[in-house]
């Protein structure tokens, strides 16, 4: 351990990974529909009518921004990664560049961010199968996907990958065959219709509407949409080779995540007037509808469906290692470190779960409002999140740099300039989510949890003098 007051960076193995005790099996081509599963989801494919409504066409330009943002998180993190691959990722990368209390904040809040998503995609897609079977009420389905995720999420790594790996490639080609039905459209290549061509990027209010304060707006609006990336990093520790996985998978998925996001958008505000979309509607179901797909609603509602589900299992997955390498490092109750011996961390999964199962009696209370109030408890933490990984990045390149160059095998763009811009465009989305009448309140309850948890993490140093403490 190191002496009293000193951080994990202060020492010689903090390069150091050390051995993982989860079992392996997730290949490269899990890793890859990982990156892309965990965030292609509701909020892109219904999501994003929101956007459209405060930005028009420049909602194009909202996703290249919060995309590119998105993407310097995920570089960060796949260098940090590569060279110290973890099941906590970068809560262990975070307790090792700026001490404990970073890696207890950042894991707990991730946590506890995740747990809620989770519960709040069960109860997305408990509305979704509720219109395809009324007679069942809302918080048995419900209670069916928790049952069913958690089975699978007990059982060997490899089956939540394969779960995972379909899950996602449903998703891909549902937007890969959207994209390609729009540009048809666009050249009226389908049968009995006219070119659209280009008109409506330009010709309803200009392609800024609303100027640039519609496009930054956007931005507030879509960025979240992004979350869930971070999981494939996570999941690197438990793959057959750590250090190239998460590299490929990295390099893979921020660059298809912001063809399949910008395209998609692009597409839509092409073939429709960006007046013909509303927040609450699928944009991909109007579009659909314009050029005569039959039963589009239907069709998109199956393929909404299967992302919340991918996007809960992703979850599940995420939020059960973070809570088990809280444990190893002895931020979270021992209990938590058994493992199965296929190496899956049962209690950690069934801790992680228990918020989902509550949700059931949520569910059972309030049908119609426990879904907003979930989302306003996690609001945008995810932001405080990306910028620990961002300070700790900043602190372990100069450390990894100086004691063990080697591990660098994918290195942060443009650094340290680029990195402190990520921190900066963070600061602004705060700024600007404080001003939004709509977006404050996600934005108060996040960083009121955020100080929660720090308090939490710097009182439990105080208390033991070294900065490390057992549950």
């Amino acid at each position: 351990m190191p002496p009293a007051g000193a951080t994990a960076v202060d020492t010689p193995a903090a390069t150091d990974a050390g051995p993982e005790p989860l079992g392996g099996g997730l290949k490269q081509r899990h890793l890859t529909m990982l990156g892309l599963g965990g965030v292609i989801g509701a909020g892109l494919f219904v999501g994003s009518g929101a956007g459209i409504e405060v930005a028009g066409p420049g909602i194009v330009l909202s996703y290249l921004i919060a995309g590119a943002l998105a993407m310097c998180v995920m570089r960060m993190l796949g260098e940090m990664s590569a060279a110290m691959p973890a099941s906590g990722a970068f809560s262990v990368h975070a307790e090792r560049a700026l001490g404990r209390w970073a890696g207890f904040s950042v894991g707990w809040l991730y946590w506890f961010l995740l747990v809620v998503v989770l519960a709040v995609e069960a109860t997305g897609a408990a509305r979704i199968a509720g219109e395809w079977a009324p007679g069942v009420p809302q918080w048995a389905w419900v209670l069916v996907f928790m049952v069913f995720f958690t089975g699978a999420n007990l059982a060997a790594v490899k089956n939540f990958g394969e779960f995972e790996f379909w899950f996602a490639a449903l998703k891909v080609f549902a937007i890969v065959a959207f994209l390609v039905l729009g540009l048809l459209a666009i050249f009226g290549v389908l049968p009995d219709t006219d070119p659209v061509g280009f008109t409506h990027l330009t010709g309803d209010g200009g392609f800024l509407p609303h100027g640039w304060d519609g496009v930054v707006s956007g931005v507030v609006v879509v960025l979240f949409a992004f979350g869930g990336l971070e999981i494939v990093t996570i999941a690197a520790a438990e793959s057959d080779d750590p250090v190239r996985s998460v590299a490929r998978a990295v390099r893979s998925a921020v660059y298809r995540i912001l063809f399949f996001y910008v395209g998609s958008m692009l597409v839509i505000v092409t073939v429709l007037p960006w007046t013909a979309q509303r927040a609450g509607f699928s944009p991909y179901v109007t579009v659909l509808d314009s050029i005569g797909v039959p039963s589009a609603g239907t069709l998109m509602n199956i393929v909404v469906f299967v992302a919340l589900l991918s996007s809960l299992n992703a979850n599940l997955y995420g939020s059960s290692r973070m809570i088990f390498s809280l444990a190893e490092r002895g931020e979270a109750p021992r209990a938590l470190l058994q493992v199965s011996g296929g190496g899956v961390p049962r209690r950690a999964v069934l801790a992680s779960v228990a918020f989902g199962f509550v949700s059931v009696l949520l569910n059972l209370k309030w049908p119609e409002s426990v879904f907003l109030y979930m989302l306003n408890s996690v609001g945008a933490a995810l932001l405080f999140v990306w910028a620990l990984i961002a300070l700790s990045q900043l602190r372990l390149r100069r450390r990894i740099e100086r004691e063990a160059p080697e591990r660098l095998t994918l290195r942060m763009w443009f650094f340290p300039w680029l990195t402190w811009a990520a921190l900066a465009a963070m600061a602004v989305v705060i700024v600007l989510m404080l001003r939004d009448d709509g977006a404050r309140p996600q934005l108060l309850w996040s960083a009121g949890a955020t100080a929660l948890v720090i308090a939490v993490a710097w009182v439990r140093e105080w208390r033991t003098g070294r900065g490390h403490s057992h549950f």
